[in-house]
């Protein structure tokens, strides 16, 4: 027995319980709750919006009704302005609507039975990590039979060859038509990139197109599969290993960066320090990683988040970085570990694993949904439709045009014969009859350029894309009057844009473009934004010993500060820098450890390496007011939010806003 019928029996079965109730609620849902402007709003209005945007989980504290009634008042009176601007009749809003909308339609073209055994399916793969490496050998999708078939044998005899012994990765970069596979020369705009013989690291459920993770969880480790077809050609899959999956992860490292270009010197220093590292967390029991991030980690995007990166997944990150943390237990870090990029010590925090079939089963529905996959769904989705609006194919009437095509449909030119009868029906379906003639403007419009096929057989196959898109465009057509939620959906989006669009032009970019009203903002509250006490100081770094006396001969000599560098480039100093700027407190550890007084020079030598870092203090500064240039971003946002303000005042003397208090009473009593 399925939830629609149980539910059907459970409504059944409380109706006569309930009817009284649900007529004076009905009768409730329709009185007028309020006008704004000259538009009433009644009490279903209200409280549909009330009860999906205040019984969301995300919702931390729940709004009362007139908390609420505020906040629907000021969206909707926005939405009325949106109109009067007549901002959706525009391309631009029309174009975003109906993107959105086609998205809101899938799930209502989707078929329950096929979708819930994708769902486990793709859950049973969610289980696993897959590391896998391929060959491609590209085919396209509307190629010949025979040349089909002469790229599969080719690929099977580079099976026989990976079968026998010879290695795959060789292989891949032989014959591998995927360009990753192989070495990339550096250019003038472009480093050199070392190709990875075929690899393509972890991933899992839905990292790649279906046909290829079919292949590759059908297959097992160490094993090779037959050819797999995708719309990119042929792949060979080769399944390295199957692990469990790590799910979301959440992960930190300390990153020492090294140049695709660099030296084997500077490989072995970079080695050596990450080592030394290494060796510094170990004797501190890994208590010290947080400032060991801080001191030596060249990844400035996560140094003050203690190496902390965004979470990610498997197909996300270079491979060796997800062998180190398979590895590890939450709170470990790895041995430094060489990439691309350079050496990394990994440590692991967390990694989610994948949840209960219950608990994972909306979110793979979802991916579902918007993967290849579902075109299983919308193949019972056809069926269903057709029968549902009585479809009805004109076989005859089509066998007779097919009859009349020539090749012109190839070279997409298509004219029809002088007996083709343009007003014969093809098919029907709903209250829709489709002609010839309407057919015909479909081939023109979509035919392409074809080699490999007849002429016949090409039109059939826009003839089956054809019926198909008038079917689900049919049935498409007709959601709004079939599922009312729907159609509330559709309408929140259409407010949603309208609104979004009008913010932009009445605060967001007034703020932007009124550079005059933005510098009398700042003016008249510029002790909002103030700087803390900070020092003007200029740090050298020196990362090799060897050039350390000669930097401290300069400073001997009384060189200033601000001509160091260029004094250090005509001398071709190696790994020097000179950088002069303001400091606050916490900007960088080695001027938070120098006194703050004008004249003070301190020098840090590292414990892991051999750089040196000498701090002068050259000016010490009282809080003061930030430039306007320096707290634009602020400014700019405050700006907005007084705009805005003043704006909605004048909303509210344009559409007056009048509430009817008894029915907003009895809203509030449901609310109780």
């Amino acid at each position: 027995m399925n939830r629609n019928h149980l539910l059907r029996i459970f409504v059944l079965a409380i109706l006569s319980l309930s009817f009284f109730g649900a007529t004076a609620q009905s009768r409730l849902d329709k009185q007028v709750l309020m006008t704004i402007g000259d538009e009433p709003v009644t009490v279903k209005e209200f409280t549909d919006v009330y009860n999906k945007n205040n019984n969301r989980e995300d919702i931390v504290e729940k709004k009362s009704v007139d908390e609420y009634l505020d906040l629907f008042v000021n969206f909707r009176m926005k939405v009325m302005e949106a109109y009067e601007m007549k901002l959706d009749t525009s391309a631009k809003f029309k174009k975003e609507l109906e993107g959105y909308r086609k998205q809101l339609a899938k799930p209502y073209f989707a078929n329950d039975e096929v979708s819930e055994e994708l769902v486990e399916e793709a859950y049973q793969r969610k289980l696993k990590d897959i590391r896998a490496s391929h060959i491609l050998m590209r085919c396209d999708k509307h190629a010949s039979p025979a040349d089909t078939l002469r790229i599969y044998n080719k690929l099977m005899d580079i099976r026989k060859r990976a079968m026998k012994g010879e290695d795959f990765g060789t292989l891949a970069v032989q014959f591998s038509q995927d360009p990753s596979a192989r070495d990339i020369a550096a250019t003038d705009n472009t480093p050199f990139r070392k190709g990875n013989r075929g690899d393509l690291g972890y991933f899992t459920v839905f990292d790649m197109v279906y046909p290829f993770e079919t292949g590759a969880y059908n297959t097992k480790e160490g094993e090779i599969s037959m050819p797999i077809r995708t719309d990119y050609g042929y792949h060979l899959i080769k399944v390295n290993s199957i692990t469990d999956a790590l799910g979301s992860i959440r992960a930190a490292h300390i990153f020492l960066q090294v140049p695709p270009d660099a030296s084997e010197e500077e490989v072995m220093n970079a080695k050596n320090k990450a080592d030394n590292i290494y060796n510094e967390l170990v004797q501190n029991d890994g208590k010290n990683w947080k400032e060991a991030v801080k001191n030596y980690t060249d990844d400035q995007g996560t140094k003050n988040r203690e190496g902390s990166l965004s979470p990610f997944t498997v197909q996300r990150i270079v491979p060796e970085f997800i062998d180190a943390l398979k590895q590890l237990q939450p709170e470990e870090f790895s041995k430094p570990i060489r990439t691309n990029y350079g050496f990394h010590i990994v440590k692991l925090i967390s990694a989610s694993g994948v949840g209960s079939f219950e608990k994972e089963k909306k979110g793979i529905a979802e991916r579902v949904e918007k993967d290849m996959r579902a075109k299983k769904t919308e193949e019972m989705a056809l069926r269903q439709i057709k029968e549902e609006y009585g479809f009805k194919s004109y076989d005859k009437n089509l066998n007779a045009f097919m009859e009349t095509v020539d090749s012109t449909i190839l070279a997409a030119k298509y004219v029809p014969a002088e007996r083709v009868k343009m007003d014969a029906s093809l098919f029907r379906i709903g209250e829709s009859t489709i002609t010839v003639s309407n057919f015909v403007d479909y081939i023109k419009a979509k035919a392409t350029v074809q080699k490999y096929v007849t002429p016949v057989t090409y039109a059939y196959q826009l003839y089956d894309a054809y019926q198909n898109q008038t079917i689900m465009d049919y049935a498409d057509a007709h959601l709004e009057e079939k599922y009312p939620e729907f159609k509330l959906l559709v309408q929140e989006y259409n407010d949603g844009i309208l609104l979004f669009d009008l913010m932009e032009k009445e605060v967001w970019k007034k703020a932007i473009v009124d550079t005059a009203g933005l510098q009398a903002f700042y003016s008249r509250n510029a002790n909002k934004y103030m700087w803390g006490e900070r020092v003007k100081a200029s740090v050298i770094t020196v990362s090799f010993p060897e050039s350390l006396p000669k930097v401290k001969s300069y400073l001997e000599q009384g060189i200033p500060f601000d001509s160091l560098q260029k004094q250090i480039d005509r001398d071709s100093l190696r790994y020097v820098h000179v950088h002069n700027g303001y400091y606050q407190r916490g900007d960088n550890r080695y001027v938070d450890q120098t006194e703050w007084q004008p004249g003070v020079m301190t020098e840090f030598t590292s414990t892991v390496d051999q750089a040196t870092n000498i701090v002068n203090i050259l000016e010490v500064r009282q809080p003061e007011p930030k430039t306007l240039r320096e707290a634009k971003g602020l400014v700019t946002a405050d700006y907005q939010a007084e705009l805005e303000e003043q704006w909605m005042n004048k909303l509210h003397s344009k559409y007056p806003v009048k509430i009817n208090e008894k029915v907003l009473d009895k809203v509030r009593k449901l609310y109780q």
